[in-house]
């Protein structure tokens, strides 16, 4: 990790023999939401992957997931346009001017593609000959086995390895190791693509950081944070919370019955409050937006609270945002000014309604010249570039920051305390 440094163990697809191989590529363009794409920037970043694989005569199969249309509880998959990848190969064909094939297989109405039919051989022969230039498999949690346990998973993996000779892993953001990331890696020659390398690469601001080191998180979910939110507390000099992560942590630590938390969240964030205790890192943003109402914007049912007016009386309506002014107090910028890296994995406020906390945090941190800033994260990025585009552009060309595609997947990264644990990495590391 050292000057970032890629182990010598990674096996690199700049090394691999492609010249008329199919190549099966597993990527992070997870980037439709009801049926639309916002922000391209998880596509783009693999063009040079993809650009790669070609001009070493590899004939590519791509692979992404989008959204979640597996139901937990019933195990049920909802094949529908809102996780088709339609959209993102539009776009491909749109920017590449490529003839890209999408294969259709029959879909169960309850457990969605239960296997990889012979159909797809027919277009595999049009890659290897030049007719098509790419297929683009449809979503893989549309596969019964993606995310299933036992027989199903281990057929499913096999029927991705027959489409191919190599697999490339170019999808740091999509770390949960799942039949398209890790099993199928165990099964053909495996390689990093360009990407991957390249977010292990900068991977080293946030292991061997420039202090003071400031990390501003948050999060819908305390439970899925919390163990990376405890190391990250550990690696830095000051924390700042947002969304659900900070009312959970204001209602545990001043008794507070804030709308939306409830006593499981609580005691989660307790942990965390005692982790603080000695060492003070967090920093509390005292000014909060509280709205009685969730997910609307109404005129005269929000309004901008204090800290100390919560503490007072104990409870409040449902808290929204993190309030501009907050970040205007003396406190957080003199830990802003006096920061060499920053870390951002946040969206502070309830989108599209209340942007202007998020809005006035990416402009802050962009006018912070003497850090070094890393945003992690799909949501994180697309907010920021749509609410704060000139500190968008600005980090986009600058060498001094740089933009994760996987913000959950970098959080994973810090808690293991080594990327290379991460099990899609693993896979492709060489025995010995």
């Amino acid at each position: 990790m050292a000057g970032g440094r890629l182990d010598p163990r990674l096996r690199l697809m700049q090394d691999a023999d492609m010249k008329g191989k199919v190549v099966l590529i597993r990527t992070d363009h997870n980037v439709v939401k009801k049926g639309g794409i916002k922000d391209y920037f998880r596509i783009d970043v693999t063009f040079g992957t993809l650009y790669g694989i070609v001009e070493r005569g590899g004939r590519p199969i791509v692979m992404t997931h989008v959204g979640r249309p597996r139901d937990k509880k019933t195990g049920k998959i909802a094949c529908n346009e809102e996780t088709s990848v339609i959209p993102i190969v539009e776009y491909l064909r749109e920017v590449l001017s490529i003839n890209i094939h999408v294969p259709e297989f029959p879909i169960d109405p309850d457990y969605g593609i239960l296997h990889i039919d012979e159909s797809i051989r027919e277009a595999i022969e049009e890659l290897k000959a030049g007719k098509i230039n790419m297929i683009y498999l449809p979503n893989t949690r549309w596969f019964r086995g993606e995310e299933s346990k036992g027989k199903e998973r281990e057929e499913f993996a096999k029927e991705l390895a027959s489409l191919a000779d190599i697999y490339v892993y170019d999808a740091f953001g999509s770390w949960r190791p799942h039949a398209s990331t890790y099993d199928v890696a165990k099964l053909l020659p495996s390689y990093a693509g360009l990407l991957v390398q390249k977010e292990l690469q900068n991977l080293h601001r946030l292991f061997e950081p420039d202090r003071p080191f400031l990390a501003v998180v948050a999060g819908a979910k305390y439970d899925t944070k919390l163990g990376p939110l405890k190391v990250l507390h550990d690696k830095v000099d000051h924390l700042i919370l947002g969304g659900v992560l900070y009312n959970s942590y204001l209602a545990a630590k001043y008794d507070i019955d804030i709308a939306g938390v409830d006593a499981e969240q609580k005691e989660l964030a307790r942990s965390l409050i005692e982790l603080d205790e000695k060492e003070e890192k967090i920093i509390e943003p005292q000014y909060l937006v509280e709205s009685d109402v969730l997910e609307t914007r109404e005129e005269g049912r929000f309004r901008t609270v204090s800290l100390e007016e919560l503490k007072k009386k104990g409870k409040c309506g449902y808290i929204v945002d993190v309030a501009p002014e907050s970040l205007d107090a003396e406190k957080i910028r003199q830990v802003m000014a006096s920061a060499k890296t920053i870390f951002v994995n946040a969206v502070m406020g309830l989108l599209p309604e209340f942007p202007e906390g998020s809005r006035a945090l990416y402009e802050l941190i962009d006018s912070m010249e003497q850090a070094k800033k890393s945003f992690a994260g799909g949501d994180t990025l697309q907010a920021l570039k749509e609410l704060a585009p000139g500190a968008y552009l600005h980090g986009f060309y600058s060498s001094d920051t740089y933009f994760f595609t996987g913000g959950g997947s970098v959080l994973t990264a810090i808690e293991m305390g080594d990327p290379y644990k991460m099990k899609p990495i693993q896979a492709l590391i060489r025995e010995g």
